[in-house]
Parts: structure tokens; C-alpha cells; sequence
């Protein structure tokens, strides 16, 4: 495990004056690296509770608290609740922390030339066909997860944040903004971008499962893959939406407005 402890060259800054700048170098850094802490925790004992993080790392529970709720608002960690064998007395279930794969992703992993070289070896043997029948199973599992709650709500609003928290949970940091002629769908993260960049077939097959699942034609306006800062999905608003075709989701542009050069979402 990483020394959690203020790095030299915080100390350097503190030692040269206490002005504000320099406490909060350190500050920030010391932060960084008790954070970075308890997400190896996560990936080594989670599930795991805030008062065991607490304990393992010799912390507050007060300070493991707001470590562990800063990696929940960045989609790097999720809770669920502990199951009813292991709980002790009438009180609160426990809640238990786990890494998302965007927590995982900070401690590297060397999957993507695996996975382009599969998909090539897919390519050259069975055709571009069974590229595409692979990246479509693929999102139909992923949709086929959280399913019940995706299509819980009606209205395409409720959908888009429905689909949000549960692209979160598989990793893609996932949030949604109201426009003017509907919601946005903004991936922060994508755990496949490099791969999608060779196999576009990947971000087709997600657009075309959005619609599915979210009951009415969606607008893809930008991705990772292609270079931009986020995955940006236009989901237009119930009054004017269409129904899905999967077909030519995200082909048509003239339903919202552009967005900055670079993939910034509006």
C-alpha cells in the first residue's frame, strides 16, 4: 500500500512559508493519497463498511466517510446493503462499499489490446457482421441487468436518469442534464473507448440499445472514442419525441442544437 502520508514535495511547500497556497498543496495532496487509500481498500476487501475502511487505515470514521462519498459522487465507488445472515442486532442494515470499474480503472488494467485483437481475429474470420452481433449481445446484457428499473418510469426523462445511475454502476460515470428540447445523457467514462475507436460497432450498438430501452429515437452528438470529453446522447423531450428505431438512432441532427467543437455538452 502507498504511503497516505503528505508527500516531500507538499512538505517542501509548507516548509517554505505557511501562506495559504502552500497548506493547500499540501492539503490537497494529503488527500489525494488517503483517497487513493481507501479505493485500494475497496479493491482489496469490498464489499467492505466504512467503519472497516476506518479501522484498516487507522482513520476516522469521519474523514473515511467523505473519502468514500467523494468516490461515490465521481462513479468510482457504489454501495449496496448488507445481506440479513451477517447483520448483528434490530439497527440499519450496513452499508458496503465496492469499486465501480471507473474505481478500478485508476489502478490500471491491460485489457484493451486483448480485446482489439479478439475483436479483429472476429473481424477477419466470421466477417464485420459478427462484430456487430457481438457489440449488440453485449449491450443487450448490460441493459438486460438493470432492465426492471430502466423501464420502470414512462416518460423519457425518468429513463435517461434511471439509465444514467445504471450506466454508472457499470462504470461509465453516467449523468443527465435538462435542455431545452429534452435531456442529455453525458458519459464521463468509458471503459471500452479505446477499443470502440477500432470497432465503432461498440457505440452503435449502445446507441441503438438507449432507444430501446429509453422508448423513443435518441441523438448520439459525441464520444470518447472519437476524441471528445464525454459520450453525449440527446434524448428528446416526450412531447416531441419519436418512436425508436434502431435503425437510424442518432442519425438524425436536426432535432437539437449542435454542441462546442471538442464534445462538450451544453
Amino acid at each position: 500500500m502507498k504511503n497516505a502520508g503528505t508527500p516531500p514535495s507538499a512538505v517542501a511547500a509548507a516548509a517554505a512559508g505557511p501562506g495559504p497556497a502552500a497548506h493547500q498543496g499540501a492539503a490537497a495532496h494529503g488527500d489525494g493519497g488517503t483517497r487513493h487509500a481507501v479505493a485500494r481498500l475497496l479493491l482489496q476487501r469490498g464489499p467492505i463498511t466504512a467503519a472497516a475502511v476506518a479501522e484498516e487505515l487507522g482513520l476516522s470514521p469521519t474523514a473515511v466517510r467523505r473519502h468514500l462519498d467523494v468516490l461515490v459522487a465521481e462513479g468510482e465507488a457504489y454501495t449496496r446493503e448488507s445481506s440479513p445472515r451477517g447483520r448483528r442486532g434490530r439497527g440499519r442494515p450496513a452499508k458496503l462499499f465496492l469499486l465501480t470499474e471507473v474505481g478500478r480503472a485508476r489502478f490500471g488494467h491491460a485489457y484493451d489490446d486483448l480485446a482489439v485483437a479478439a475483436l479483429r481475429f472476429i473481424a477477419e474470420h466470421d466477417g464485420e457482421h459478427a462484430v456487430r452481433e457481438f457489440a449488440e449481445r453485449r449491450m443487450a446484457a448490460l441493459v438486460a441487468n438493470h432492465r426492471e428499473v430502466l423501464t420502470a418510469g414512462s416518460d423519457p426523462a425518468d429513463r435517461a436518469e434511471a439509465l444514467a445511475d445504471a450506466l454508472t454502476r457499470e462504470g461509465y460515470a453516467a449523468t443527465t442534464r435538462k435542455v431545452a428540447s429534452g435531456e442529455q445523457l453525458c458519459q464521463h467514462h468509458c471503459p471500452v473507448a479505446h477499443v470502440a475507436a477500432d470497432f465503432p460497432q461498440l457505440c452503435e450498438a449502445e446507441t441503438a440499445a438507449f432507444a430501446e430501452v429509453l422508448g423513443t429515437h435518441v441523438q448520439r452528438l459525441a464520444t470518447i472514442a472519437n476524441g471528445d470529453v464525454a459520450c453525449t446522447t440527446h434524448v428528446p423531450d416526450a412531447r416531441v419525441a419519436r418512436p425508436s428505431n434502431p435503425n437510424s438512432a442518432g442519425d438524425d441532427r436536426r432535432e437539437t442544437a449542435p454542441i462546442p467543437d471538442g464534445g462538450e455538452p451544453v
